[in-house]
């Protein structure tokens, strides 16, 4: 008989952060386990909040399936003597199967043991399989406590195991697994029976825990939401820090504080920044889009005397305010290009100098990228004074405060001194994108200084070693490199990746020719695999991405171009046909020993249709190449098809007279050259 399995693992309070992953986990888990161990099961369902990981599987199976295998064996000749005794291989086969060497069964030429496994008890099985589940989650940092081997997020204050209404005995270091939860730390009771997986959802609800994080994820939402509305504002709720606050909180209860009005007259980040990254509020705006004095911010707990949780946020974010004007005001007392100066006395990296000379590194690669892009004088200038204010806002008291506001800052306080609101701009872009999904850059210069500080950046670090490998890359060049990525494509820049990284190697003072060539061949790997992870979450298949990386990388978007291409036409009828015949065709051309082609040795009409095929097509895909449309380089490629078939139907190539069978493997290798410049099509997989 089936019945519900509920394991809950009580904990201190675990990082909001880890929630997510270890929820998933958890998940992924059991149901591994589960199979595992031939046990079947319903739904499983993972919830949890700062002081609990729980996992409800529905309808378990009162006992394993039955499990009935055929394992094969040694053959039949090793297996038995001429006399059909069984050998030592044989008797030691049965013997590790746990059969009668009798019961051996010969199948194909082989010994087969048939093995019958009846499933245990479910019961039986379960206080291993539970404790074998906590031991298997991990975290992005865990600890032991006390004296106990035992390492999890967060100590282990208690665990609930039950099996319909049974307790499931175990015990890990300190803890003894029971039917006994625990309520909100300071609202609910310390200890609560919970006789079933029913019970477990109502007990907490009645002792102010809401257990599953979609629940309370509504219904922050709508508190926020409706609080802000009753103010007569909109509440600007960030994916991201909504997600932290359901995993901070047990039983949400929004609130609505304020602040003085003087305090509006600061740039909006610099209020937003303090609210959201440091007090983990929610601004609001009015009506015009402008913020309004007033914050929402979640307890954890009910609304009793919400007037006192109130007044001590708002004297919090008072004291945060004040400090973020007093810089603003103090920072306004020095120019932006004052503060460049200063970057004289801040190292970048070991061995790599100042932020200083990253500066003149940066003016120089940018406009060196601009030029490349053919950028007018008017824009160039822009370039260089941006490059060169760029990183000057790193050592104002406001940014030492709230590194967060780097580059934001910079572009207010270079508007506030009077310098080219297209520099501020610039100022402002040149860090973005600054995590997965954020903004890029819209204004030339603020790609190009861009492109320029993130290229240095990774050519400086890989310069001493550190290229990032599995899971550490605390440098974030990887996000860096998906930057220059996702700009090059949305700006349509045609740039050498090579000729970007060469002269940042030169800025760098990197001369020697050996670990130059060294560092720009791991400079393209890197690249290579973050524009193939772009075009994954495209959707694109993996064939027609590893034919389109396989010619080269160097171009961004000349890459994304021609996948793009790939995506729309590689998996028509028509070229699937053209591939399977081009594969043909190149297996043929890896045999010629010359490239000229001389139309006065074909003997077959097929050979002349084949030659002015390709002459056309030549032409055609030159025309196409120039003008990067390679959806039409490959719809000529696919009307190769036809007369290719045709050629290898009348012709035989690999014929005695060596004139004519070089003549024709001439013609081959040209013709699988047509798509050199687009995609290697023997990548393909044809259907």
């Amino acid at each position: 008989m089936s019945k519900d399995l509920l394991l809950e693992i009580g904990t201190e309070e675990i990082p909001a952060k880890f929630m997510p992953g270890a929820l998933a986990q958890l998940e992924n888990i059991t149901k591994t386990k589960l199979a595992e161990l031939r046990i079947a099961h319903g739904e499983v369902r993972t919830v949890g909040t700062p002081r609990r990981l729980a996992v409800i599987i529905r309808a378990v199976a009162g006992s394993q399936a039955d499990k009935h295998s055929e394992n094969k064996g040694p053959s039949v000749k090793i297996a038995f003597a001429e006399d059909g005794t069984p050998t030592k291989a044989a008797l030691g086969f049965a013997r590790g199967q746990g059969v009668d060497p009798s019961a051996l069964v010969v199948k194909d030429g082989y010994i087969y043991a048939v093995v019958q496994e009846v499933g245990r008890q479910t019961t039986e099985l379960l206080p291993e399989l539970l404790t074998d589940i906590i031991n298997h989650l991990s975290f992005p940092k865990s600890m032991r406590w006390g004296h106990l081997d035992m390492r999890f997020a967060r100590p282990i204050r208690w665990v609930v195991a039950l099996f319909g209404s049974e307790v499931v005995p175990f015990t890990l270091p300190g803890v003894t697994s029971g039917n006994m939860t625990r309520g909100h730390r300071f609202l609910g009771k310390a200890e609560i029976e919970v006789n079933s997986v029913e019970d477990y959802f109502s007990r907490l609800d009645e002792n102010y825990v809401m257990v599953d994080p979609d629940v309370r994820r509504r219904v922050i939402r709508e508190q926020i939401e409706t609080l802000a509305l009753s103010r007569g504002g909109t509440a600007t709720i960030d994916a991201e820090l909504l997600e932290e606050v359901v995993h901070l909180v047990e039983y949400p209860t929004a609130l609505c504080g304020s602040f003085e009005e003087k305090y509006l007259s600061l740039p909006p980040e610099a209020i937003i920044t303090p609210m959201r990254e440091h007090q983990r509020y929610f601004p609001v705006t009015g009506k015009d889009g402008k913020l309004l004095p007033m914050f929402i911010t979640v307890r954890n707990g009910g609304a009793e005397h919400i007037d006192i949780v109130c007044h001590g946020n708002e004297r919090v974010l008072k004291a945060r305010l004040a400090d973020a004007r007093f810089f603003f005001e103090e920072d306004q007392k020095v120019a932006l290009t004052d503060r460049v100066e200063k970057l004289k006395s801040i190292v970048f990296q070991e061995g790599l100098g100042t932020l200083y000379d990253k500066v003149l590194r940066l003016e120089r690669l940018a406009a060196a990228i601009g030029q490349m892009q053919g950028i007018s004088q008017e824009e160039l200038t822009i370039v260089n004074r941006g490059a060169h204010l760029a990183k000057a806002d790193l050592v104002t008291g406001m940014v030492c405060e709230f590194t967060e506001l780097q580059g934001i800052m910079g572009r207010e306080y270079a508007l506030l001194h009077g310098e080219n609101p297209a520099v501020a701009q610039a100022i402002f872009e040149h860090y973005l994108p600054r995590f997965a999904g954020d903004m890029l850059p819209q204004t030339t210069a603020g790609r190009l200084i861009s492109i320029a500080d993130k290229m240095d950046n990774i050519v400086a670090t890989f310069s001493r070693g550190l290229i990032p490998t599995g899971s550490q890359d605390p440098y974030a060049l990887r996000r860096q490199a998906l930057g220059i990525v996702h700009i090059l494509i949305e700006a349509k820049y045609p740039v050498s990746l090579t000729a970007i990284a060469a002269q940042a190697m030169d800025l760098l003072g990197i001369s020697d020719s050996e670990r130059k060539t060294k560092l720009l061949a791991d400079i393209q790997d890197f690249f290579r695999l973050r524009i193939k992870n772009v075009l994954t979450d495209e959707a694109l298949k993996y064939d027609m991405i590893d034919a389109v990386l396989a010619v080269g990388v160097d171009d961004i978007y000349d890459t994304w171009l021609r996948a793009k291409a790939m995506a729309v036409e590689g998996g028509t009828i028509a070229m699937q046909k053209a591939v399977q015949a081009l594969i043909r065709v190149g297996n043929l051309a890896k045999n010629a020993s010359s490239e000229t082609i001389d139309p006065g040795l074909f003997t077959a009409e097929a050979e002349h249709a084949l030659y002015k095929a390709y002459i056309d097509a030549r032409a055609a895909v030159a025309k196409h190449e120039a003008e990067k449309n390679y959806q039409g380089v490959l719809t000529v490629l696919a009307a190769m098809a036809a007369p290719i078939d045709a050629f290898f139907g009348a012709v035989m190539v690999m014929v005695e007279d060596t004139a004519v069978k070089n003549n024709r493997l001439a013609l081959l290798k040209a013709i699988s050259g047509l798509s050199a410049h687009t995609a290697d099509l023997t990548k393909i997989v044809v259907i």
